[in-house]
């Protein structure tokens, strides 16, 4: 009969010891676990398994620098053909690592007789050492770690070009990204007689293993001074008495046809796509292109300030005739 408590089993019998209330128990049932991990991070999931072997993927057999940065630290450059291209180019290197059973190719060799030939040791760790040293990178057992690139700062670049008993010539890049071009203006600049080069800070390539390697060793022996405000650095070269040549491949006034080029200059190259930016241009005293043929649009950052060097040193060395 419904409501009749006095039926057998309609009644919970009392357990032993004290039963009253679940302590919280019920309660931290019911709660959530948080938010669900992404697909890819979860171990048995598809998605982890495929994330991991694409990140242990081969690379392309270029011959290009392999480099990476892991973590913020200096920069590596790993592989046997990378390596031993930047023992061919003198790269400065902090340290050198091969790991334990590593095959010995000609390749490898090669590099511990280039090491041995600089003097630098060749350190050897685990592969496992190996792979954490550089981020997971495929390494093929040999990596070396480049020192952090030590910049000239703006003030003390200017400086030494106003003391030096030539007349100042320092380049400025506005926004050069591709490294490769960094270093063949650099070697150009050591060529030609220049003071240093001036690079922002932001927006711009540093002195990597592929500026390094391009610029066959002569950032060695050139100053390279990174400023934070490219565009106050240039007032106050400007302000020292420098003059400012922008390179522009519209403008009508022709590098050869720029007066005072034996003076003290600033010679501006921009970036590889856009040119020059708007504030550097209105710093610029004058702006001055290089001749080309009309078939072809424009030169090559690093080909441009190399040729407008050239014409700098041959009017400056027509002015001590």
């Amino acid at each position: 009969m419904p409501g009749n408590s006095q039926r057998k089993g309609a009644v919970r019998r009392k357990g032993r010891g004290n039963t009253a209330g679940s302590g919280g128990r019920v309660r931290r049932g019911l709660e959530g676990k948080g938010p669900t991990p992404k697909a890819e991070e979860r171990p048995y999931h598809v998605a982890h398994r495929t994330k991991k072997a694409a990140s242990h993927r081969e690379p392309s057999r270029s011959s290009a620098p392999k480099t990476g940065r892991p973590g913020s630290g200096p920069e590596w450059v790993v592989g046997r053909n990378a390596v031993l291209e930047a023992m061919v180019a003198e790269i400065p290197i902090r340290a050198a690592y091969v790991a334990e059973g590593a095959e010995r190719d000609d390749r490898l060799r090669d590099i511990f007789k280039l090491a041995a030939g600089r003097g630098a040791a060749l350190l050897e760790v685990t592969r496992a050492e190996l792979d954490r040293l550089t981020g997971g990178a495929v390494h093929q057992g040999i990596a070396v770690q480049l020192p952090a690139f030590e910049y000239t700062h703006p003030d003390d670049l200017l400086a030494a070009a106003l003391a030096s008993d030539r007349e100042p010539l320092i380049i400025a890049l506005d926004s050069i990204t591709d490294p490769r071009n960094l270093g063949a203006i650099v070697r150009s600049a050591a060529a030609f007689g220049a003071h240093g080069v001036l690079i922002p800070e932001r927006r711009s390539a540093g002195m990597t293993a592929a500026a390094w390697k391009t610029s066959a060793g002569t950032a060695a022996r050139i100053s390279i001074a990174r400023a934070t405000n490219l565009n106050r650095s240039l007032r106050a070269y400007a302000d020292a008495g420098l003059s400012m040549i922008g390179l522009d491949g519209g403008a009508a006034t022709s590098i050869s046809d720029v007066p005072d080029l034996s003076g003290p200059v600033v010679l501006i190259v921009g970036s590889e796509g856009a040119g020059l930016s708007r504030l550097v241009r209105e710093a610029c005293d004058t702006l001055a292109s290089i001749p080309i043929s009309e078939s072809i649009e424009s030169l090559n950052a690093g080909v441009a300030a190399g040729i407008a060097l050239y014409e700098i040193s041959r009017q400056r060395v027509g002015a001590l005739d």
